[in-house]
């Protein structure tokens, strides 16, 4: 078995929902959950399908960002995995449940703006995802005033009250 890291290429400020699933139908029905729970959504959706013709599947409203998910999902290459990325102004905080709901969804690995690579082994079989490295590693530990900040821009932004 060889492992591997495959960087995510995407614009800095684009969200994206990395995640498994089990069969081919996903892709309309990730798309249709999309649509439904947003409207006017922007999105580009890819699925690697890991039977049969073994095809990256896709969609989107978006053509820019779905060419952008099927490039990250052929470099990606794992069976059964599928990437969403969401058009500026656009939130997996707004999605994610909606896209743990659909039936085929088996896991989230990530939902995420940070610099993203995922861990992937390849065997005589295949390619799977064993996780991600989300970001950076910590800096410190949050202090008093960073405490403040975290509260203050969490108002700001309007995620509380």
């Amino acid at each position: 078995m060889h492992l591997t890291t495959v960087k995510i290429d995407k614009p800095e400020e684009i969200n994206c929902i990395l995640g498994q699933t089990h069969f081919i139908k996903t892709v309309e029905d990730i798309h249709e959950a999309l649509v439904s729970a947003v409207p006017g959504i922007k999105f580009g959706l890819a699925f690697c399908e890991a039977s049969g013709a073994c095809l990256v599947r896709w969609s989107g409203t978006d053509d820019a960002l779905a060419a952008l998910a099927r490039q990250n999902a052929q470099a990606i290459g794992a069976g059964h995995s599928f990437i969403i990325f969401l058009g500026s102004g656009f939130y997996p905080i707004n999605v994610l449940n909606t896209i743990k709901m659909v039936p085929e969804v088996c896991r989230i690995f990530c939902a995420t703006a940070n610099p993203l690579e995922v861990i992937v082994a390849q065997s005589e079989q295949g390619r799977g995802i064993l996780g991600v490295v989300d970001g950076s590693a910590p800096a410190g530990i949050e202090g008093t005033e960073d405490i403040a900040w975290r509260k203050g821009f969490l108002r700001k932004i309007g995620y509380k009250l």
